[in-house]
């Protein structure tokens, strides 16, 4: 196993209402899962691979709970990754070099029934983890923004987040509202939903702690 490290910043919108069943052990609220997701690598390397500064992105789509699998999968890589980066890249997002169930990508990789071709596109993509703030744009493919959920009273900002100890994705991730549109290869549409930010740090064998 070739190891390798990731730490950088998520922003990831699904279609849930805000918290996420998900996060808590629990099914999602509409009953299948639908989400959008971005990563700004900082540093990262796979073997002697630098990855760092590259960006990365996925869509998916589950009929019912994840766990019950039968998913669909589209991801797309940074076109500036050279063919070695892109080759460690979606090694590592389809699970690949990592021990068993130990990151998110490889819990989910374990769901996927239909794996879509990777797209190698230019990721324009921004995230303010603390603001609260993200904005994703693939051309042709999918388009994603999250800003802070607002109070329906007065319009002010609020904050709330998740600490998941033993997450196997991120140990504290700052909740916001997110919406979403994919075009192609995979159809998405939602706004106002569930929108999660996070400052990742894996490794070939889980989250990085501490």
């Amino acid at each position: 196993m070739v190891y390798w490290m990731l730490r950088g910043r998520e922003f990831a919108n699904c279609n849930c209402e805000y918290g996420c069943n998900c996060q808590f052990g629990g099914l999602p609220d509409k009953g299948h899962c639908q989400a959008a997701f971005g990563f700004a690598i900082d540093e990262g390397r796979h073997g002697n691979i630098d990855l760092a500064g590259l960006n990365i992105a996925a869509v998916f789509r589950w009929p019912g709970p994840i766990h019950e699998g039968q998913g669909e999968c589209a991801a797309f890589v940074d076109e500036r990754a050279t063919q070695a980066q892109r080759d460690a890249l979606l090694t590592i997002m389809t699970g690949g070099d990592t021990a068993p169930m130990a990151t998110v990508f490889a819990v989910f990789a374990s769901t996927i029934t239909t794996m879509h071709e990777p797209s190698f596109v230019p990721v324009d993509f921004e995230v303010d983890v603390e603001g609260r703030k993200g904005r994703l744009r693939i051309p042709g493919h999918l388009e994603m923004d999250g800003e802070p959920i607002r109070s329906p009273v007065d319009g002010s900002e609020i904050r709330a987040r998740i600490q998941l100890p033993d997450g196997f994705e991120y140990e504290v991730a700052e909740v916001g509202s997110g919406t979403s549109r994919a075009i192609a290869p995979m159809r998405l549409d939602h706004a106002a939903s569930y929108g999660q930010f996070a400052y990742l740090h894996l490794d070939s064998h889980g989250v990085v702690r501490g």
